[in-house]
């Protein structure tokens, strides 16, 4: 989220804190002081000691502030951390008021309120609000019922793998696992074409990795898998990302089409 906020060019940045620890909102405060857009964040929080009524609100009302500036002209950014604790305040409202359970726990009228609120970021005449929730799910492997909800309703998500976060790799992004659904209306042909490529090569070191583990995978018999292969330590480099680190889009793009070629 830091990164994002010192390097997007934005009018405002709205961040919504839900049902976070005191310790970790205070070090978000603080660390967006020495950030070079300080004087453009609006930090909004409801720590975890705060009531249910009062978490759900906190994420409302940071919406309704990246509102009012948008409404003024203003491109935001709006981040919420985390929708999940937010459906877990509403879940708790809900059972309060005597609504049965039902996925998972969740009264059915949880699932109808996420999209009351995740759709009203976006665009207008006057201005934008571009959105970033995160969500917390039960587990890589099994089946999230707020994690697929919410999914639904968005347009694209950015899975960050336990797995790649162990070995070092940050940003801990699983890339065949991470979707956008309007990648093909803001990239030219050129990008998709490479990205591609990109996804092809992943896929195809995944399928290798069990050959590789058991030590028997031989180069020369294949192509494809021998590219992948040697195109696999400059991949793995080009994905990562230190926090102070900042790359201009248009050298991401120059090394993605190296790194295919």
């Amino acid at each position: 989220m830091h990164m994002l906020v010192n390097n997007t060019e934005a009018d405002v940045f709205v961040i919504g804190l839900i049902g976070e620890r005191g310790r970790e909102v205070t070090e978000c405060a603080e660390s967006l002081k020495k950030s070079v857009n300080a004087a453009k964040c609006v930090l909004v929080y409801a720590t975890s000691d705060f009531s249910s009524v009062d978490r759900c609100n906190a994420a409302l009302m940071a919406t309704t502030v990246a509102e009012y500036f948008r409404d003024r002209g203003k491109r935001v950014v709006l981040f919420i951390d985390s929708m999940t604790r937010y459906a877990r305040a509403l879940r708790d409202m809900k059972l309060a008021a005597g609504e049965p359970p039902a996925r998972r726990g969740y009264p059915a009228s949880v699932f109808d309120s996420l999209p009351r609120l995740l759709e009203r970021p976006g665009p207008t005449l006057k201005g934008s609000i571009t959105a970033f929730y995160t969500v917390l799910l039960e587990g890589e492997d099994e089946s999230d019922p707020l994690g697929d909800e919410i999914r639904s309703i968005l347009d694209g998500h950015i899975y960050l793998s336990r797995k790649l976060a162990g070995q070092g790799h940050y940003p801990a992004i699983d890339v065949l696992k991470s979707v956008s659904r309007v990648f093909g209306q803001v990239t030219d042909e050129k990008h998709r074409d490479n990205a591609a490529r990109v996804r092809k090569i992943l896929t195809t070191l995944e399928e290798l990795q069990v050959f590789i583990d058991l030590g028997e995978y031989r180069a020369g018999q294949n192509a494809e898998n021998d590219f992948a292969m040697n195109a696999r330590p400059k991949l793995t480099n080009w994905l990562k990302q230190s926090v102070n680190e900042k790359m201009p889009m248009s050298e991401t793009l120059k090394e993605l089409e190296r790194i295919v070629k």
